[in-house]
């Protein structure tokens, strides 16, 4: 029997739509009526996961358990969250639930350790997500090296993540600082790109520049079709 997914979303709401769109372009499928069923809770309510993690801003997760409790009352079999920084807070939720919440890092690091073996990964995230560890760790169970941007680039990536995507505002602008902060990355020795912010696959889409990038948030998809007993249209 084929399974159904829910998305724990709202963090934020284009990031959401982002994934809920991957899932569609990455199922194999001839017509409407074999996609998946998808819940969406767009909970935008929850409060910003760096504030909580770094600055002892308010609690994410009651309001995360209130779209967790709303997904399993739908009848979703798994839970996806298109949130980095969210799966900071994964280990309380999974204590919450018998759904299987499924690891967007982990899943992102055996894809490239499979896909770029050998390589240098640059992980682009919050600062939230950079200080807690999350991809070091799952990276470093792959066997994958892995680099950071310095404090100037974590500084710009953190405007455009922040001031430009989240905030709703024109990205064709900042496609010069977008640039300076690859360059900078390839000349420390970075030969691949992980997009560990689910704004950043946006911003990367409408700002093209020379990758490779490696995007969690097209992998979480994928995984979550998987799970589900359906084929994934490469």
């Amino acid at each position: 029997m084929k399974k159904t997914i829910g998305i724990l979303g709202g963090m934020g709401p284009l990031a959401t739509a982002d994934l809920y769109r991957k899932i569609i372009e990455h199922t194999r499928a001839d017509r409407d009526n074999e996609h998946i069923r998808v819940y969406i809770d767009g909970n935008a309510a929850i409060p910003d996961r760096t504030a909580a993690i770094l600055h002892g801003g308010e609690d994410p997760v009651p309001e995360m358990l209130s779209a967790l409790r709303h997904l399993e009352a739908c009848g979703a079999d798994c839970i996806i969250m298109p949130c980095n920084t969210a799966h900071y807070f994964l280990p309380r939720l999974r204590e919450q639930t018998a759904l299987p919440i499924l690891d967007m890092q982990r899943i992102t690091a055996a894809v490239c350790r499979e896909r770029f073996p050998g390589k240098t990964a640059a992980i682009l995230a919050t600062d939230g997500t950079v200080q807690s560890g999350l991809y070091d760790r799952a990276l470093d169970a792959e066997g994958v090296r892995w680099i950071h941007p310095g404090e100037s680039e974590q500084k710009s990536l953190m405007h455009l993540i922040y001031g430009v995507v989240k905030a709703s505002r024109p990205m064709e602008p900042e496609k010069e600082r977008w640039d300076a902060i690859l360059d900078t990355l390839r000349g420390q020795g970075a030969d691949l790109f992980i997009l560990g912010c689910t704004e950043l696959p946006v911003l990367a889409g409408v700002l093209p520049s020379e990758g490779p990038f490696l995007d969690p948030t097209d992998e979480l998809a994928k995984a979550a079709i998987r799970f589900c007993g359906y084929e994934v249209k490469e």
